[in-house]
């Protein structure tokens, strides 16, 4: 799942509420300066990455993000615009879009 957004729209909220559901009972931080962190959840092997701080794949090695998009895992990325060649697109399930609605308030959209 890929989950984009403005700075501050809620894309680690949403994520953290999704990890929950899945059974994540452990801290749930962002990934921001690490790229990603797995999770074990109630079925299986859970992903959380956030690609802020990449510019694409180019200078990485292209091993980096593997240990995350294995084939039972679920994956959710924030900041997918930033290294659209980091993810298998066939992997992509749905993309979530927040934003800013006024105040406390969110619109998400998932396609």
């Amino acid at each position: 799942m890929l989950v984009s957004g403005d700075l501050g729209a809620g894309k680690t909220t949403f994520v953290r509420g999704a990890l929950r559901s899945l059974g994540v009972t452990g801290p749930i931080t962002s990934p921001t300066f690490v790229v990603g962190h797995l999770h074990e959840g109630e079925t299986g092997p859970l992903a959380h990455l956030d690609l802020y701080r990449l510019a694409g794949m180019g200078t990485e090695d292209p091993g980096l993000l593997d240990p995350f998009f294995g084939d039972d895992a679920i994956a959710f990325v924030e900041w997918p615009e930033h290294a659209l060649d980091a993810f298998p697109a066939s992997r992509v399930a749905h993309r979530v879009q927040l934003s800013h609605a006024g105040g406390d308030e969110r619109r998400i959209e998932i396609t």
